[in-house]
């Protein structure tokens, strides 16, 4: 199996040079044991093991007599990797422990943050801990790019994008999403009703991307609209969609939306979860592709050290722009289209946009031409293959 660079192993190699220790979230099967395998452990202990687990459960402060025991190299604090920290989350008062007194260096890894943002302590550690995300593959990280349509009906969590049999994409993705129920939600008894929650997130995997409406969902469903509310929550916290605040800041609109999107964090995934054959409906394709610029822009957002965060701009008016950059005082708006020949008229919400906001001095539609195109001053419309190319340069 071919192996793929990972841009992240950088910044985890640099983290841990600093002498601090790395907390690694990432949804499951995004690489994680495979990214911190190259690093050597003086002690290593893999949560996912029942009989190890609950060794752990039983007695937390055993981690704090094994790491003592443990000698110091070249006066280095020895390294500890926990694999699926979460699934212990009374550890953490002894990782702090031994953090505090220098007594260990440590990577943990975690496929959900649900009881780590809850139970723990673990976020009143800045400096100590840093906490990193690993996401499926990114196209920066791709050297020879699949169809589109590849990417749009099986994403790009790696053990699946480098199956080369379509059949075993699909039974995997499949297994997916029911280990994630029996893991997540059933085994862990987040809800009360599994039946509802596994309609929920069949919804919820449709209407990924929209504007959410959580009285209808609430009223498809049949459960209160803090329990969909609720449902959301549990998504974000187990690492499986992304919420995606709007741009609200304006001076002369009072209507902009404020309500947030969810997108899931991978289209194949999604599509599963949606109950969806591998086909692409062609009404479809322009919410799928808007969805995977949206997702590439999430991950670009993760590798940068500067703070830029994603929005999406609408107006309950009518205009509206897909997706917003934003860096410090400065805002990059992006339009997604599925056509191989764009228009100026394409780019009418984006100029408005950049009419109404003089910090955004030039906007982007993300198209599938062959060759980018200037369609004005400011505007261009780009290659989703060039996408990150363009955002390195901004």
């Amino acid at each position: 199996m071919k192996l793929i660079h990972r841009l992240l192993n950088k910044k985890l190699e640099r983290t841990l040079k600093r002498g601090k220790s790395v907390l690694l979230l990432g949804p499951r099967q995004t690489g994680k044991t495979t990214l911190i395998n190259k690093y050597k452990a003086d002690l290593e202990i893999t949560l996912l093991i029942s009989k190890i687990r609950r060794r752990y459960e039983v007695d937390p402060d055993q981690l704090i007599r094994e790491v003592k025991a443990l000698k110091r190299t070249n006066n280095r604090a020895p390294l500890i990797i926990i694999d699926e920290v979460q699934k212990v989350p009374a550890l953490m008062d002894a990782i702090q422990y031994l953090i505090d007194k220098k007594l260990g260096q440590f990577i943990l890894t975690g496929s959900s943050a649900r009881k780590l943002k809850h139970n723990t302590n673990i976020n009143l550690l800045p400096g100590r801990v840093i906490q990193l995300r690993l996401d499926p593959f990114s196209l920066e990280e791709l050297s020879v790019l699949p169809s589109i349509e590849s990417f749009l009906l099986y994403g790009s969590l790696p053990a699946i994008f480098l199956e080369p049999d379509l059949s075993i994409r699909e039974e995997e993705l499949d297994s997916y999403v029911d280990l994630y129920l029996e893991d997540e939600v059933r085994a862990e008894a987040i809800v009360r009703d599994i039946g509802a929650f596994e309609n929920f997130l069949r919804l919820a995997s449709i209407e990924s991307g929209n504007l959410v409406n959580f009285d209808k969902i609430s009223q498809d469903i049949g459960v209160a609209r803090t329990t969909i509310a609720a449902y959301y929550q549990i998504l974000e916290d187990c690492l499986i969609v992304e919420r995606i605040e709007p741009y609200t800041t304006s001076i002369t609109r009072k209507k902009l939306i404020k309500s947030p999107k969810y997108l899931f964090f991978d289209l194949g995934l999604r599509r599963l979860a949606a109950k969806e054959q591998p086909t692409l409906p062609h009404k479809y394709l322009g919410s799928l592709f808007e969805q995977f610029i949206g997702l590439e822009l999430i991950r670009f957002s993760r590798q940068q050290n500067s703070k830029i965060s994603v929005h999406f701009w609408r107006d309950s008016a009518g205009p509206e722009v897909d997706w917003v950059l934003r860096r410090n005082d400065e805002l990059l708006p992006i339009e997604v289209k599925w056509t191989d020949t764009p228009s100026r008229r394409d780019a009418k919400h984006l100029e408005l946009f950049l009419n109404e906001y003089p910090k955004a001095n030039k906007g982007y539609i993300v198209c599938q031409v062959s060759h980018n195109q200037v369609l004005s001053n400011n505007i261009e419309a780009i290659s989703w293959k060039d996408l990150t190319k363009k955002l390195n340069n901004w």
